[in-house]
């Protein structure tokens, strides 16, 4: 690591989100990790998915190795500017329209008061049929 280390803008950071050229934030360091962007283990879309954003979680929740701890270190090129870094958003679902289960329900009711008076006609028919006696 260099002795004079130079701070990021978050917005900076950012635009660095493309395979030939990769940077992530981790533990509030910033690496570039293109030249690692093909030998990842995971792939070059776990490294881009993590652009853009503190990937802390990410790097953590997948449990690194040791060895991997060890290796991200070359990498290492700079300090975050931590109060550039938007805060985290809470998840917003989309907007759904509303049900109605009025649609659905008028609609089965309406065929089921067709149907079911011709299946018992038609079931008194075949009754007669087969027990009439000849």
């Amino acid at each position: 690591m260099a002795e004079d280390q130079k701070s990021y803008h978050f917005d900076e950071v950012s635009k660095h989100n493309a395979t030939k050229d990769c940077w992530l934030i981790i533990h509030g360091k910033v690496y570039d990790v293109t030249p690692f962007m093909d030998e990842h283990p995971g792939g070059d879309e776990v490294l881009l998915a993590a652009t853009g954003k503190d990937a802390t979680n990410d790097f953590e929740d997948v449990g690194h190795s040791d060895s991997a701890r060890d290796m991200i270190h070359k990498y290492y090129i700079g300090e975050i500017d931590a109060s550039t870094v938007p805060a985290k958003r809470a998840y917003v679902p989309p907007q759904q329209a509303p049900y109605n289960p009025d649609k659905t329900s008028d609609f089965v009711i309406k065929i089921l008061q067709f149907l079911v008076p011709i299946l018992i006609l038609g079931l008194a028919f075949a009754v007669r049929y087969y027990t009439k006696a000849e």
